[in-house]
Protein backbone atom coordinates (compact mmCIF):
# COMPACT_ATOMS: atom_id res chain seq x y z
CA UNK A 1 0.00 0.00 0.00
CA UNK A 2 1.17 3.49 -0.07
CA UNK A 3 1.43 6.23 2.29
CA UNK A 4 -1.71 7.84 1.29
CA UNK A 5 -3.58 4.67 0.84
CA UNK A 6 -2.24 3.54 5.17
CA UNK A 7 -3.10 7.06 6.59
CA UNK A 8 -6.27 7.06 5.08
CA UNK A 9 -6.58 3.68 6.43
CA UNK A 10 -5.53 4.54 9.89
CA UNK A 11 -7.66 7.02 9.81
CA UNK A 12 -10.69 4.55 9.35
CA UNK A 13 -9.44 2.23 11.98
CA UNK A 14 -9.44 4.89 14.62
CA UNK A 15 -12.96 6.15 13.78
CA UNK A 16 -14.18 2.12 13.76
CA UNK A 17 -12.19 1.62 17.00
CA UNK A 18 -14.28 4.90 18.78
CA UNK A 19 -17.41 3.39 17.17
CA UNK A 20 -17.15 -0.10 18.82
CA UNK A 21 -15.44 1.12 21.88
CA UNK A 22 -18.32 3.57 22.31
CA UNK A 23 -20.57 0.89 22.89
CA UNK A 24 -18.31 -1.10 25.17
CA UNK A 25 -16.99 1.65 27.15
CA UNK A 26 -20.52 1.10 28.80
CA UNK A 27 -20.31 -2.01 29.94
CA UNK A 28 -19.11 -1.77 33.23
CA UNK A 29 -20.85 0.88 34.28
CA UNK A 30 -24.32 -0.65 33.37
CA UNK A 31 -25.46 -2.92 36.24
CA UNK A 32 -24.96 0.14 38.50
CA UNK A 33 -26.09 2.72 36.56
CA UNK A 34 -29.49 0.63 35.94
CA UNK A 35 -29.80 -0.46 39.83
CA UNK A 36 -29.16 3.92 40.51
CA UNK A 37 -32.73 4.02 37.76
CA UNK A 38 -34.50 1.12 39.50
CA UNK A 39 -33.91 -1.16 36.19
CA UNK A 40 -32.66 -4.72 36.11
CA UNK A 41 -31.36 -7.36 33.31
CA UNK A 42 -34.25 -6.84 31.11
CA UNK A 43 -33.19 -3.39 30.74
CA UNK A 44 -29.71 -4.38 30.24
CA UNK A 45 -30.97 -6.73 27.18
CA UNK A 46 -32.81 -3.84 25.99
CA UNK A 47 -29.56 -1.94 25.70
CA UNK A 48 -28.38 -4.25 23.39
CA UNK A 49 -31.42 -5.30 21.12
CA UNK A 50 -32.39 -1.45 20.69
CA UNK A 51 -28.42 -0.69 19.67
CA UNK A 52 -28.33 -4.00 17.26
CA UNK A 53 -32.20 -3.03 15.94
CA UNK A 54 -31.64 0.80 14.90
CA UNK A 55 -28.44 -1.11 13.20
CA UNK A 56 -30.15 -3.59 11.71
CA UNK A 57 -32.85 -0.76 10.19
CA UNK A 58 -30.81 1.81 8.87
CA UNK A 59 -27.32 -0.21 7.72
CA UNK A 60 -29.48 -0.15 4.18
CA UNK A 61 -30.68 2.89 4.24
CA UNK A 62 -26.83 3.95 5.09
CA UNK A 63 -25.35 2.22 2.66
CA UNK A 64 -27.07 3.50 0.13
CA UNK A 65 -26.84 7.12 1.24
CA UNK A 66 -23.04 6.20 0.74
CA UNK A 67 -23.75 5.01 -2.56
CA UNK A 68 -25.29 8.57 -3.69
CA UNK A 69 -24.02 11.47 -1.60
CA UNK A 70 -20.42 9.44 -0.82
CA UNK A 71 -18.36 8.10 1.95
CA UNK A 72 -17.57 10.78 3.49
CA UNK A 73 -20.19 12.41 4.43
CA UNK A 74 -22.10 9.24 6.38
CA UNK A 75 -18.43 8.57 8.16
CA UNK A 76 -18.78 12.33 9.50
CA UNK A 77 -22.39 11.88 10.17
CA UNK A 78 -21.88 8.71 12.29
CA UNK A 79 -19.34 10.14 14.47
CA UNK A 80 -21.62 12.92 15.23
CA UNK A 81 -24.51 11.14 15.63
CA UNK A 82 -22.80 8.53 17.96
CA UNK A 83 -21.03 11.32 19.74
CA UNK A 84 -24.74 12.98 20.69
CA UNK A 85 -25.98 9.58 21.74
CA UNK A 86 -23.10 9.87 24.34
CA UNK A 87 -23.65 12.75 25.30
CA UNK A 88 -27.63 12.24 25.97
CA UNK A 89 -26.63 8.88 28.05
CA UNK A 90 -24.10 11.16 29.81
CA UNK A 91 -26.76 13.92 30.67
CA UNK A 92 -29.65 11.17 31.08
CA UNK A 93 -31.56 9.72 34.57
CA UNK A 94 -33.98 8.28 32.69
CA UNK A 95 -34.59 5.09 31.10
CA UNK A 96 -36.48 6.55 28.16
CA UNK A 97 -33.76 8.80 27.42
CA UNK A 98 -31.30 5.91 28.17
CA UNK A 99 -33.31 3.90 25.17
CA UNK A 100 -33.56 6.48 23.04
CA UNK A 101 -30.00 7.04 23.20
CA UNK A 102 -28.91 3.67 22.40
CA UNK A 103 -31.35 4.01 19.29
CA UNK A 104 -29.52 7.27 18.08
CA UNK A 105 -26.70 5.05 18.56
CA UNK A 106 -27.18 2.55 16.81
CA UNK A 107 -28.23 4.92 14.17
CA UNK A 108 -25.08 6.31 14.20
CA UNK A 109 -23.23 2.83 13.65
CA UNK A 110 -25.05 2.07 11.14
CA UNK A 111 -24.22 4.86 8.71
CA UNK A 112 -20.37 4.70 10.08
CA UNK A 113 -19.60 1.09 9.34
CA UNK A 114 -20.91 0.24 5.68
CA UNK A 115 -19.35 3.80 4.70
CA UNK A 116 -15.89 2.96 6.24
CA UNK A 117 -15.96 -0.72 4.35
CA UNK A 118 -16.78 1.04 1.49
CA UNK A 119 -14.52 4.00 1.61
CA UNK A 120 -12.11 0.72 2.28
CA UNK A 121 -13.07 -0.52 -1.27
CA UNK A 122 -12.43 2.32 -2.61
CA UNK A 123 -8.68 2.74 -1.73
CA UNK A 124 -7.85 -0.23 -2.15
CA UNK A 125 -6.96 -3.22 -5.19
CA UNK A 126 -8.43 -6.38 -5.49
CA UNK A 127 -5.60 -8.18 -3.95
CA UNK A 128 -5.06 -5.78 -1.11
CA UNK A 129 -9.06 -5.54 0.13
CA UNK A 130 -8.67 -8.68 2.18
CA UNK A 131 -5.58 -6.83 4.05
CA UNK A 132 -7.55 -3.29 4.63
CA UNK A 133 -10.73 -4.89 5.52
CA UNK A 134 -9.22 -7.48 7.89
CA UNK A 135 -7.56 -4.16 9.32
CA UNK A 136 -10.90 -2.43 10.01
CA UNK A 137 -12.08 -6.07 11.76
CA UNK A 138 -9.26 -5.64 13.96
CA UNK A 139 -9.91 -2.06 14.85
CA UNK A 140 -12.99 -3.08 15.09
CA UNK A 141 -12.25 -6.16 17.82
CA UNK A 142 -9.60 -3.69 19.11
CA UNK A 143 -12.49 -1.70 20.64
CA UNK A 144 -14.34 -5.00 21.58
CA UNK A 145 -11.51 -5.20 23.85
CA UNK A 146 -10.38 -2.21 24.98
CA UNK A 147 -13.65 -0.17 25.88
CA UNK A 148 -14.71 -2.23 28.79
CA UNK A 149 -11.36 -2.01 29.95
CA UNK A 150 -11.20 2.01 29.62
CA UNK A 151 -14.81 1.97 30.86
CA UNK A 152 -13.82 0.06 34.11
CA UNK A 153 -10.92 2.37 34.51
CA UNK A 154 -12.49 5.99 34.54
CA UNK A 155 -15.60 4.48 36.11
CA UNK A 156 -13.51 4.70 39.30
CA UNK A 157 -13.24 8.88 38.55
CA UNK A 158 -17.11 8.55 38.58
CA UNK A 159 -19.81 6.28 37.51
CA UNK A 160 -20.76 8.64 34.05
CA UNK A 161 -17.19 9.59 33.72
CA UNK A 162 -17.13 6.72 30.59
CA UNK A 163 -20.15 8.37 29.16
CA UNK A 164 -18.57 11.97 29.35
CA UNK A 165 -14.72 10.81 27.53
CA UNK A 166 -16.67 8.67 25.40
CA UNK A 167 -18.55 11.40 23.64
CA UNK A 168 -15.89 14.17 24.01
CA UNK A 169 -13.64 11.57 21.80
CA UNK A 170 -16.24 10.51 19.44
CA UNK A 171 -17.08 14.62 18.75
CA UNK A 172 -12.88 15.17 18.43
CA UNK A 173 -12.77 12.26 16.36
CA UNK A 174 -16.11 14.15 14.20
CA UNK A 175 -13.74 17.20 13.66
CA UNK A 176 -10.20 15.83 12.81
CA UNK A 177 -12.45 13.64 9.92
CA UNK A 178 -14.31 16.69 8.76
CA UNK A 179 -11.11 18.04 7.93
CA UNK A 180 -8.44 15.74 7.06
CA UNK A 181 -11.05 12.70 5.01
CA UNK A 182 -11.45 13.21 1.61
CA UNK A 183 -14.19 11.86 -0.53
CA UNK A 184 -13.12 8.39 -1.91
CA UNK A 185 -16.59 7.80 -3.74
CA UNK A 186 -15.26 6.80 -7.74
CA UNK A 187 -17.53 9.08 -10.14
CA UNK A 188 -18.56 5.59 -11.73
CA UNK A 189 -20.03 4.09 -8.68
CA UNK A 190 -23.92 2.95 -9.26
CA UNK A 191 -26.88 4.20 -6.64
CA UNK A 192 -29.16 1.30 -6.47
CA UNK A 193 -32.67 2.70 -5.07
CA UNK A 194 -33.63 5.33 -3.85
CA UNK A 195 -33.50 6.07 0.13
CA UNK A 196 -37.50 6.39 0.49
CA UNK A 197 -36.90 1.99 -0.46
CA UNK A 198 -38.01 0.32 2.79
CA UNK A 199 -35.26 -2.19 4.73
CA UNK A 200 -37.68 -5.21 3.97
CA UNK A 201 -37.62 -4.20 -0.26
CA UNK A 202 -33.34 -3.88 0.83
CA UNK A 203 -33.20 -7.29 2.08
CA UNK A 204 -35.50 -9.01 -0.53
CA UNK A 205 -33.10 -7.26 -3.38
CA UNK A 206 -30.55 -8.59 -1.83
CA UNK A 207 -31.20 -12.06 -2.23
CA UNK A 208 -30.87 -11.56 -6.45
CA UNK A 209 -27.36 -9.83 -5.60
CA UNK A 210 -24.20 -12.25 -6.41
CA UNK A 211 -22.97 -11.45 -2.74
CA UNK A 212 -26.18 -13.06 -0.83
CA UNK A 213 -24.42 -16.20 0.08
CA UNK A 214 -21.75 -14.13 2.08
CA UNK A 215 -24.67 -12.17 3.82
CA UNK A 216 -26.63 -15.20 4.70
CA UNK A 217 -22.63 -16.91 6.13
CA UNK A 218 -22.29 -13.17 8.28
CA UNK A 219 -25.85 -13.53 9.41
CA UNK A 220 -25.18 -17.45 10.79
CA UNK A 221 -21.83 -16.19 11.84
CA UNK A 222 -23.03 -13.31 13.56
CA UNK A 223 -26.03 -15.17 15.59
CA UNK A 224 -23.58 -17.82 16.72
CA UNK A 225 -20.93 -15.60 18.35
CA UNK A 226 -23.27 -13.69 20.10
CA UNK A 227 -24.93 -16.53 21.23
CA UNK A 228 -21.99 -18.14 22.46
CA UNK A 229 -20.56 -14.63 24.33
CA UNK A 230 -23.67 -14.36 25.89
CA UNK A 231 -24.04 -17.26 27.87
CA UNK A 232 -19.97 -17.80 28.23
CA UNK A 233 -19.72 -16.10 31.73
CA UNK A 234 -23.07 -17.87 32.65
CA UNK A 235 -21.62 -21.11 31.36
CA UNK A 236 -18.02 -20.86 32.89
CA UNK A 237 -19.59 -19.46 36.42
CA UNK A 238 -21.96 -22.54 36.27
CA UNK A 239 -20.09 -25.30 35.17
CA UNK A 240 -16.57 -24.56 36.78
CA UNK A 241 -16.93 -22.12 39.18
CA UNK A 242 -15.01 -19.06 37.27
CA UNK A 243 -14.47 -15.84 39.39
CA UNK A 244 -15.38 -12.74 37.45
CA UNK A 245 -11.75 -12.53 37.15
CA UNK A 246 -11.40 -15.53 35.06
CA UNK A 247 -14.25 -15.04 33.13
CA UNK A 248 -12.58 -11.43 32.55
CA UNK A 249 -9.53 -12.93 31.42
CA UNK A 250 -10.66 -14.83 29.20
CA UNK A 251 -12.78 -12.24 27.51
CA UNK A 252 -9.80 -9.94 26.82
CA UNK A 253 -7.55 -12.93 25.60
CA UNK A 254 -9.82 -14.32 23.17
CA UNK A 255 -9.99 -10.49 22.02
CA UNK A 256 -6.21 -9.65 21.92
CA UNK A 257 -5.94 -13.25 19.84
CA UNK A 258 -8.36 -11.79 17.52
CA UNK A 259 -6.77 -8.10 17.22
CA UNK A 260 -3.66 -10.03 16.03
CA UNK A 261 -4.86 -12.36 13.77
CA UNK A 262 -6.71 -9.74 11.97
CA UNK A 263 -3.24 -7.50 11.97
CA UNK A 264 -1.00 -10.09 10.85
CA UNK A 265 -2.50 -13.32 9.38
CA UNK A 266 -5.79 -12.95 7.22
CA UNK A 267 -4.36 -11.19 4.70
CA UNK A 268 -1.24 -13.75 4.09
CA UNK A 269 -3.87 -16.67 4.74
CA UNK A 270 -5.81 -15.14 1.63
CA UNK A 271 -3.01 -14.41 -0.36
CA UNK A 272 -1.69 -18.35 -0.38
CA UNK A 273 -5.43 -20.05 -0.33
CA UNK A 274 -8.16 -18.11 -1.61
CA UNK A 275 -11.26 -16.42 0.47
CA UNK A 276 -13.08 -19.64 -0.57
CA UNK A 277 -11.22 -22.09 0.60
CA UNK A 278 -10.37 -20.21 4.10
CA UNK A 279 -14.40 -19.34 4.44
CA UNK A 280 -14.74 -23.60 4.34
CA UNK A 281 -11.63 -24.40 6.72
CA UNK A 282 -12.38 -21.81 9.70
CA UNK A 283 -16.20 -22.75 9.47
CA UNK A 284 -15.34 -26.01 9.80
CA UNK A 285 -12.91 -25.24 12.87
CA UNK A 286 -15.53 -23.24 14.58
CA UNK A 287 -17.91 -26.15 14.40
CA UNK A 288 -15.54 -28.38 15.44
CA UNK A 289 -14.79 -25.45 18.55
CA UNK A 290 -18.63 -25.58 19.43
CA UNK A 291 -18.32 -29.63 19.72
CA UNK A 292 -15.53 -29.79 21.69
CA UNK A 293 -17.49 -27.04 24.21
CA UNK A 294 -19.75 -29.11 25.06
CA UNK A 295 -17.96 -32.28 26.38
CA UNK A 296 -14.90 -29.98 27.94
CA UNK A 297 -14.12 -31.08 31.35
CA UNK A 298 -12.36 -27.87 33.02
CA UNK A 299 -12.33 -24.36 32.96
CA UNK A 300 -8.75 -24.13 31.10
CA UNK A 301 -9.89 -26.55 28.31
CA UNK A 302 -13.21 -24.45 27.46
CA UNK A 303 -10.62 -21.32 27.58
CA UNK A 304 -8.27 -22.95 24.93
CA UNK A 305 -11.42 -24.11 23.11
CA UNK A 306 -12.79 -20.53 23.13
CA UNK A 307 -9.24 -19.26 21.72
CA UNK A 308 -10.12 -21.16 18.95
CA UNK A 309 -13.58 -20.30 18.20
CA UNK A 310 -12.67 -16.79 18.35
CA UNK A 311 -9.82 -17.46 16.34
CA UNK A 312 -12.21 -18.66 13.59
CA UNK A 313 -14.39 -15.93 13.70
CA UNK A 314 -12.09 -13.14 13.66
CA UNK A 315 -10.49 -14.73 10.45
CA UNK A 316 -13.88 -15.44 8.97
CA UNK A 317 -15.29 -11.44 9.77
CA UNK A 318 -12.98 -10.12 7.34
CA UNK A 319 -12.69 -12.90 4.79
CA UNK A 320 -16.81 -12.92 4.35
CA UNK A 321 -16.54 -8.83 4.39
CA UNK A 322 -13.79 -9.12 1.53
CA UNK A 323 -15.84 -11.76 -0.58
CA UNK A 324 -19.31 -9.42 -0.02
CA UNK A 325 -16.92 -6.46 -1.41
CA UNK A 326 -15.31 -8.95 -4.21
CA UNK A 327 -18.64 -9.67 -5.53
CA UNK A 328 -20.40 -6.26 -4.92
CA UNK A 329 -18.63 -4.51 -8.04
CA UNK A 330 -19.92 -1.07 -8.06
CA UNK A 331 -22.43 -1.71 -5.06
CA UNK A 332 -20.03 -1.14 -2.33
CA UNK A 333 -22.66 1.09 -0.43
CA UNK A 334 -25.19 -0.91 -0.89
CA UNK A 335 -23.34 -4.04 0.04
CA UNK A 336 -21.46 -2.77 2.83
CA UNK A 337 -25.09 -1.52 4.47
CA UNK A 338 -26.67 -4.60 4.00
CA UNK A 339 -23.15 -6.41 5.56
CA UNK A 340 -24.05 -4.64 8.57
CA UNK A 341 -27.78 -5.05 8.04
CA UNK A 342 -27.53 -8.87 8.50
CA UNK A 343 -24.97 -8.72 11.23
CA UNK A 344 -27.44 -6.81 12.82
CA UNK A 345 -29.86 -9.63 12.41
CA UNK A 346 -27.78 -12.41 13.96
CA UNK A 347 -26.92 -9.93 16.81
CA UNK A 348 -30.33 -9.47 17.64
CA UNK A 349 -31.34 -12.93 17.61
CA UNK A 350 -28.19 -14.51 19.01
CA UNK A 351 -28.52 -13.66 22.26
CA UNK A 352 -32.31 -13.93 22.05
CA UNK A 353 -32.58 -17.83 21.53
CA UNK A 354 -29.04 -18.67 23.76
CA UNK A 355 -30.30 -17.07 26.56
CA UNK A 356 -33.65 -19.13 25.99
CA UNK A 357 -32.17 -22.49 25.55
CA UNK A 358 -29.99 -21.75 28.52
CA UNK A 359 -32.58 -21.33 30.48
CA UNK A 360 -33.59 -24.87 29.39
CA UNK A 361 -30.36 -26.81 29.59
CA UNK A 362 -27.40 -24.97 29.67
CA UNK A 363 -25.59 -27.02 26.89
CA UNK A 364 -28.39 -26.40 24.45
CA UNK A 365 -27.19 -23.07 23.07
CA UNK A 366 -23.91 -25.05 22.01
CA UNK A 367 -25.85 -27.62 20.49
CA UNK A 368 -28.04 -25.45 18.67
CA UNK A 369 -25.12 -23.26 17.52
CA UNK A 370 -23.26 -26.77 16.28
CA UNK A 371 -26.17 -27.86 14.39
CA UNK A 372 -26.43 -24.81 12.24
CA UNK A 373 -22.49 -25.02 11.98
CA UNK A 374 -22.49 -28.39 10.56
CA UNK A 375 -25.41 -27.32 7.92
CA UNK A 376 -23.85 -23.70 7.05
CA UNK A 377 -20.57 -25.67 5.85
CA UNK A 378 -22.22 -28.20 4.51
CA UNK A 379 -23.61 -25.18 2.64
CA UNK A 380 -20.58 -23.68 2.05
CA UNK A 381 -18.95 -26.58 0.55
CA UNK A 382 -21.52 -27.10 -2.05
CA UNK A 383 -22.09 -23.63 -3.12
CA UNK A 384 -20.36 -22.97 -6.39
CA UNK A 385 -20.58 -20.03 -8.88
CA UNK A 386 -19.49 -18.33 -11.73
CA UNK A 387 -18.78 -15.08 -10.56
CA UNK A 388 -17.60 -16.03 -7.66
CA UNK A 389 -14.68 -18.39 -9.63
CA UNK A 390 -14.34 -15.50 -11.44
CA UNK A 391 -13.43 -12.85 -8.31
CA UNK A 392 -11.91 -14.94 -5.78
CA UNK A 393 -10.12 -18.13 -7.51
Amino acid sequence: MTADQKKKLALLMLNMFIAVGSFGIIIPIIPTFLKELGQGGTAAGLIIAIFAFAQFVFSPFGGKMADKYGRRLLINSGLLILAISMFIFYFTNSVTLLYISRFIGGVGCAFLIPAIYAYVSDITTMKQRAKGNSFISAAMSLGIVVGPGIGGFLAEYGLKMPLLVSAIVGLLAFIVSFFTLKESKPDDAEVFDGPDQSMIKDIVLSVKKPFFVPLIITLIMSFGLMAYETVLGLFVDDQYGATPQDIAFMVTATGIVGVIVQLFFVDKLVNRFGELIILRAFLVITAIGFFLSIIAGSYRMFFAISLIIFLSTSILRPVLTTLVSKLAGKEQGFAMGMNNAYMSIGNILGPLLAGALYDIRILYPFIAGLIILIATSIFTFMWKGKKLKDMVS
